[in-house]
């Protein structure tokens, strides 16, 4: 009960934490930082589910951030819909994309699989570079801006954009901790650690793995949309960046895979890392930003293949084991 009450306490500090950020530290550059950090932590979180638990290592997710992205742009553009209603579209155009595409990944295992989600991105870049009549080819288009417009999600204020990621973040964290105490969370698990012996004992492997898939790239549009609605922009190759998949898998792997607070452990020191390095240096040091992501994610590998959310639950439990120990000799020297 303690070691509970304790978790609480510090989730709520943190919480507080987060909701008076942007009000003590109003700098635009800093904001900017934040919001790219829940952001990514979204992103991993959402990846998390299919790539940490279930360990189908995807290097193909920029397929349904893209997809989120474009389906809501177009609503918006085309039609006048706003952006929150294509959000949510866009997730249900992610969710349904990937019933196809699971289907012939999930024939794979291993790199082989890997290769096949990224094979998968690749292919969607190209046809929407082809689409220009309908989704402006490869120059890409400008969101309309209509100033301070909540409704069609645009914000004067940067600390908007700010809680509405935080948002984004809380959900999946929550769905992520829902899933995790279900059912399909134990068997993931099982079809992380051995698929085979999971469906020996009666896991039905391809449906739990297609409805996760189908939970992962949902939330992975819904960021999507977020992020061109706050840059304002869209191309096919900034929607279907291969490096929003290297990074969602990056900050999983750093922080703790298959793990809940990992994904955001693991994106507060890349992100951070990087946006200092990118101020600091600019442009008169390329590569130092790849550089330094390289050392960080072997130093992990080799000194704590569990994530480094692990460091912070060993260094909780000692401090838990040990405040009774000194209650004890307080009493007794009393």
């Amino acid at each position: 009960m303690n070691s509970r009450y304790g978790v609480r306490i510090w989730l709520g500090v943190l919480i507080a934490f987060a909701i008076v950020l942007p009000l003590v530290v109003t700098d635009r550059f800093a904001t900017d930082i934040f919001i790219r950090i829940l952001l990514f932590a979204f992103i991993g979180v959402a990846w998390n589910l299919m790539g940490g638990y279930a360990k189908q290592l995807s290097l193909g997710h920029a397929a349904y951030f893209g997809l989120g992205a474009y389906t809501s742009t177009i609503l918006e553009i085309r039609y006048g819909i706003s952006p929150w209603i294509g959000m949510i579209a866009g997730g249900g155009v992610a969710a349904l994309a990937s019933l196809p595409i699971g289907a012939l990944c999930f024939r794979l295992r291993g790199p082989y699989f890997a290769i096949a989600t990224i094979a998968t991105a690749q292919v969607l870049m190209l046809l929407f570079l082809k689409f220009r009549d309908f989704a402006w080819g490869a120059e890409g288009t400008t969101i309309p801006n209509f100033g301070d417009a909540p409704l069609m999600m645009q914000f004067d204020e940067k600390s908007s954009y700010y809680y509405l990621a935080l948002g984004l973040l809380a959900l999946g964290l929550a769905i992520t901790y829902r899933i995790e105490h279900s059912w399909m969370g134990y068997y993931l698990v099982a079809i992380g650690e051995d698929e085979d012996a999971a469906e020996a004992i009666g896991v039905n492997a391809p449906r739990v793995k297609r409805d996760i898939y189908m939970i992962s790239a949902f939330l992975t549009a819904l960021a999507g949309t977020f992020y061109v609605q706050y840059i304002y922009f869209i191309d096919p190759a900034t929607a279907f960046s291969f490096n929003i998949s290297v990074e969602a898998a990056l900050v999983c792997i750093v922080g703790g895979i298959g793990t809940l607070w990992g994904p955001v452990v693991g994106t507060v020191l890349l992100e951070t890392t990087s946006a200092l390095l990118q101020s600091w240096l600019g442009s008169s040091a390329g590569g130092v930003q790849l550089t330094v992501y390289s050392l960080i994610l072997i130093a992990v590998i080799l000194w704590r293949p569990s994530g480094l959310l692990g460091v912070f639950e060993d260094a909780y439990r000692r401090i838990v084991r040990a405040r009774p120990a000194s209650t004890e000799e307080a009493v007794l020297d009393g």
